[in-house]
């Protein structure tokens, strides 16, 4: 069986990739460790210099995922906010977000992931977009494949309900035009990187 080596501390990130890579099967490694972060707001150079700092500690090929969370209307402050989603606070405090946005009719908002993998040579990087809205009141209960307490603000378009409401059945079978990142990623791993040369050395 195939395997690759994970590395974050969010262990909702880990769990649900974990059920991705079942589905495909390969074998998900989890190297469970907290990286630094750089402090600019662009989920790519995050991301990447997150796979880097991953490659050094373990000395093997790896991938890391970063997340941004961006809401269209955010007073104020539009986009916010993004990159900076745990270092703002919001992950963790439903009820702030609902107080900030209290007043605000339009609550688009939407996940960005930005997955890279790194052999030690190249950065390969994968991107999701998931579009949805906040709710206006928190939903749900916990659940271990949550990435955050945002899953219970959370409604994914063409939804009635926030991410912390569906069920694990619900969460993988979500009927969306979008391919999430590790899926592309896993894909791609399995297709084309297993023939690059760093693989046939």
């Amino acid at each position: 069986m195939k395997s690759v080596v994970f590395v974050t501390g969010n262990k909702g990130k880990y769990f649900s990739a974990k059920k991705r890579c079942e589905d495909k099967g390969i074998e998900l490694v989890w190297e469970n460790i907290d990286l630094d972060e750089l402090q600019v707001n662009d989920i790519t150079q995050i991301s990447r210099d997150k796979a880097r700092q991953a490659f050094q500690i373990l000395n093997k090929p790896c991938f890391v995922i970063d997340s941004g969370f961006y809401i269209d209307n955010y007073p104020n402050n539009p986009g916010y906010p993004g990159a900076f989603v745990k270092r703002s606070g919001i992950a963790n405090d439903p009820d702030m977000v609902l107080e900030v946005m209290r007043d605000v009719r339009d609550r688009s908002c939407k996940f960005v992931d930005a997955l890279t993998f790194y052999d030690g040579e190249d950065f390969y990087t994968f991107y999701d977009v998931d579009y949805g809205t906040l709710s206006e009141e928190v939903k749900g209960s916990e659940s271990e494949l949550a990435k955050s307490k945002l899953w219970y603000l959370y409604i994914p378009l063409g939804y009635d309900k926030a991410l912390a409401q569906m069920s694990e059945e619900e969460l993988f079978g979500r009927k969306s035009s979008r391919v999430s990142s590790i899926d592309k990623f896993l894909d791609w791993y399995v297709s084309e990187y297993k023939n690059t040369k760093r693989l046939s050395k």
